[in-house]
């Protein structure tokens, strides 16, 4: 029987994270729910998901530590799954409510309130995607009524870089917005998988068996 990836979820105390730690486990990983640093850094991926205001997870996020462990993390190449707000955080600003709450920057760009919140969002999806390939017209249900609309790094990608280009997933209709984005090691998703059904299933499953098994194979938040 082949290693089970050790998967953290970064436990930032704004969020039940109980329901997203199962279905990873559903999905192949073990999965430890901690705020503690040095598992954050050795696990073999790392989760931040929410469903909170960012104004309430962001200011959770650095008091543990958070913006210093993904960016080890992804200097390392070490992947990072950022879910719902999570998502939202890795981007420089969050707008919510005319108040503005500054993210990790991880990626340019502004996540704000969509005109008209989805509910479920058909997603478009782009050649080559791991995650999401033969669900172009899946509908996932969408929780948040931010979004980021604009994804500013492929406006600006060299066209003589050997550096992989990021797939970004769109929801389809008249207001379109990010769905997911594909970034090397760092993945992100407006939908949360763990209440999407079968598609969603196959999405985390499909992360987790893209993970190493390099983590030990103790608890590491022990």
């Amino acid at each position: 029987m082949p290693a089970q990836p050790l998967v953290v979820v970064l436990d930032h105390g704004a969020d039940d994270l109980s329901a997203l730690a199962e279905a990873l486990g559903e999905a192949g990983a073990r999965v430890v729910v901690t705020a503690e640093k040095r598992a954050a850094l050795v696990a073999d991926g790392l989760v931040i998901a929410g469903r909170a205001r960012a104004a309430d997870v962001m200011p959770a996020l650095r008091a543990i530590g958070a913006d210093q462990v993904v960016d080890r993390r992804l200097a390392g190449g070490r992947p990072v799954l950022a879910v719902g707000v999570g998502m939202h955080v890795m981007f420089a600003e969050v707008v919510q409510d005319g108040s503005a709450v500054e993210g990790l920057g991880e990626w340019a760009g502004v996540v704000d309130s969509l005109d008209a919140p989805a509910g479920h969002a058909e997603v478009e999806v782009p050649e080559g995607s791991a995650l999401f390939g033969g669900l172009d017209g899946a509908r996932f249900p969408v929780a948040h009524e931010h979004a980021a609309r604009t994804f500013p790094l492929l406006d600006d990608w060299p066209a003589d870089t050997r550096l992989v280009v990021p797939l970004v997933t769109w929801s389809r209709g008249d207001e379109r917005f990010v769905v997911a984005i594909e970034n090397g090691p760092l993945v992100g998703l407006q939908v949360h998988p763990e209440s999407a059904g079968e598609p969603g299933a196959q999405v985390l499953a499909r992360w987790v068996s893209s993970l190493p098994t390099t983590a030990p194979a103790t608890d590491p938040s022990e």
